[in-house]
């Protein structure tokens, strides 16, 4: 089971210095806004993916006036894993006290799934945020396809590098597009397969939440170019334009999920109550996915969802994702707004959060 046994978070917004040992099932943090119930999230997601769900940079989320911000935890199952960053310096990431070059040890050891505010983005948001999406299922069921992302980024920085160059001729460009090109059939490859098997999941969930929709929803793979053509005859064709633009503009970079509702893109058809449901599952049916592939439950990160659903679907979520035997840290103003829809049986981890002290 993927799990955190012991959490510390020193220096994270307004937590100074914290050291919690969260249940492996169900936690749920309290306290008024701005209390710093939503920055324990943040620091879970931080370490495990080197990014914030609230910031773009990570500056930002250091204290104010501290010389360094750490999140450290143990997992159930031994392993240790910490990160540090200084203000206007590299991040220190480390598993089990080796230093890593990057987050990819990391991530694999603690798959996180955030459900906030803007996660609902994935309806209605543009193609980019669908597209990580995407990638972040094939990169924890497919082993290979960090390899392969990489080498398609590397092909197509340095495509976009030489079509900026007006000297460069078509013939001296051929040698990177026909890499490119190799290299976006395995990305596209891994996408579309992942989607496939991804889709019996998302439909058995989005029965549980919304069954009349169920069988009207799809999610439709749009690799980034006309799927009828070989990637090379399109890059060919449109060699003027890429040129012009000095930017490849067809290839897996380009790539997206249409969410349809009878057809129709979903964003358009529908209220902003079932745009959330259906978001939960698409997070939730690869939370199972990732579970029966590999083994590794997901950690599910779940900020304030008492305001983005009514009483009833948020009974209907809280039941759903109890189910997933997964390790969930949720957040709340008011901790009866959640418990009154969490089964009796079930005992949260409570902790009370004010002015960034966390107390169980």
């Amino acid at each position: 089971m993927t799990a955190i046994s012991r959490l510390n978070i020193t220096a994270v917004r307004n937590i100074d210095s914290s050291s919690i040992a969260p249940s492996p099932t169900l936690n749920l943090f309290y306290g008024e806004n701005g209390s710093g119930k939503t920055s324990v999230l943040e620091a879970i997601q931080t370490l495990a993916t080197g990014r914030s769900f609230r910031a773009n940079k990570l500056d930002p989320i250091i204290q104010l006036g501290a010389k360094e911000l750490t999140v450290y935890a143990e997992l159930v199952n031994g392993q240790k894993a910490a990160y540090s960053k200084s203000p206007k310096k590299p991040a220190t990431v480390l598993m089990d006290n080796d230093k890593a070059k990057n987050w990819e040890l990391l991530a694999r050891a603690l798959p996180t799934l955030v459900l906030d505010a803007s996660t609902f983005q994935l309806v209605d948001g543009g193609p980019k945020i669908r597209r990580s999406y995407l990638d972040w299922g094939v990169f924890h069921v497919e082993p290979s396809f960090i390899s392969s992302w990489r080498n398609l980024m590397r092909t197509l920085t340095h495509r976009n590098q030489l079509l900026k160059q007006r000297s460069i001729s078509n013939e001296e460009l051929a040698a990177w597009t026909t890499e490119f090109c190799v290299c976006s059939v395995e990305v596209d490859t891994q996408r579309n397969a992942y989607l496939d098997k991804l889709q019996p999941y998302f439909v058995r969930v989005l029965t549980t939440l919304i069954p009349s929709m169920s069988e009207s929803i799809e999610l439709v793979y749009q690799r980034g170019w006309d799927g009828a053509q070989e990637l090379r005859s399109v890059l060919n064709a449109s060699i003027d334009n890429d040129r012009k633009y000095g930017a490849t503009q067809f290839g897996p970079h380009r790539a997206e999920i249409s969410i349809r509702h009878d057809g129709v893109r979903a964003s358009d058809l529908l209220s902003r109550g079932q745009a959330k449901l259906l978001v939960i599952a698409l997070k939730v049916s690869q939370g199972q996915m990732l579970a029966d592939a590999s083994g590794r439950q997901c950690i599910y990160l779940v900020d304030d969802l008492a305001a983005e659903l009514d009483s009833k679907n948020r009974s209907a979520v809280l039941s759903l994702l109890a189910r997933q035997k997964s390790q969930l840290f949720l957040t709340a103003v008011n901790k009866d707004d959640l418990l009154s829809g969490i089964d009796s049986s079930l005992l949260p981890a409570t902790f009370h959060v004010e002015r960034g002290i966390i107390t169980p």
